[in-house]
């Protein structure tokens, strides 16, 4: 049986990569992850490939060792993986919630390295993995201090697994887009934090520009040309001085 696995695919990005991958492969199952089922059973009256709804909260490491289970059951070929799954929490580090907190660094990192370590062993040559990165992941992002953290993790990790698996033939890509209007915003609450966004991007967009990065094989994508500057220019700044400009931007002391 040869399949996709999509996580986070209730909502934003993680759904829209469930529509864009149903438009452009065909597989004998596309299994969707997320905590809200019926959210997950909705995506069925949109989609041509057979659907199969895994209701797990990866913020919960244990629902790892439910698809492991699952996988040593079924023993299926993942032709592609998508980690799409993530949250995040904007303001001062020492005032919001640590649990919030150490659940974003769980989901965004933790529950991402795992699906992909436990994923590996059913993938073949021309097997492919995205993880998604952020923006963020470029630079220290205060007032996003663990999701900026938790993306510069998952942008280096998923470098080095590229290096890792070419022996192997499977391709590994992250997902770096700069800010995108989903209900992750909403649930971040970040208005008395981020009051400057250059550009907002729909996430039918992302999962568009990252479906043709895959196909090129790329090991980045990146959306926009507006973020692809801003990339660059990051790269060649003092780490001071990107945080004194992104607070500046913020009307942040």
């Amino acid at each position: 049986m040869k399949i996709a696995v999509i996580t986070g695919a209730s909502a934003g990005i993680g759904r829209e990569f469930v529509y864009a991958v149903d438009r452009e492969e065909s597989f004998d199952e596309i299994w969707v992850v997320a905590r809200r089922k019926e959210r997950l059973e909705e995506l069925r009256e949109r989609c041509r490939n057979p659907l199969r709804p895994l209701p797990l909260d990866l913020s919960d490491l244990r629902s790892v060792d439910e698809y492991k289970a699952l996988l040593e059951t079924e023993k299926p070929e993942i032709a592609l993986l998508i980690n799409a799954a993530g949250c995040g929490v904007f303001g001062p580090f020492a005032e919001k919630d640590l649990h919030k907190q150490l659940n974003s660094a769980t989901l965004n990192a933790l529950a991402l390295t795992a699906m992909c370590h436990v994923s590996l062993p059913y993938m073949r040559a021309g097997s492919r993995i995205v993880n998604m990165g952020s923006n963020s992941a470029w630079q220290p992002v205060p007032y996003q201090t663990v999701y900026g953290a938790s993306k510069s993790y998952v942008l280096n990790f998923s470098r080095a697994l590229w290096r890792e698996l070419q022996p192997r033939g499977i391709h590994v890509m992250c997902v770096c887009p700069g800010w995108i209007k989903t209900e992750f915003q909403a649930v971040a609450q970040h208005d008395e934090y981020i009051r400057y966004v250059d550009r907002w991007y729909g996430p039918d967009e992302v999962a568009a520009q990252a479906m043709k990065d895959l196909k090129k094989k790329k090991m980045v994508s990146i959306l926009g040309h507006p973020v692809r500057r801003q990339v660059r220019l990051v790269k060649f700044l003092p780490v001071k001085l990107v945080m004194r400009i992104w607070c500046k931007q913020q009307g942040i002391e």
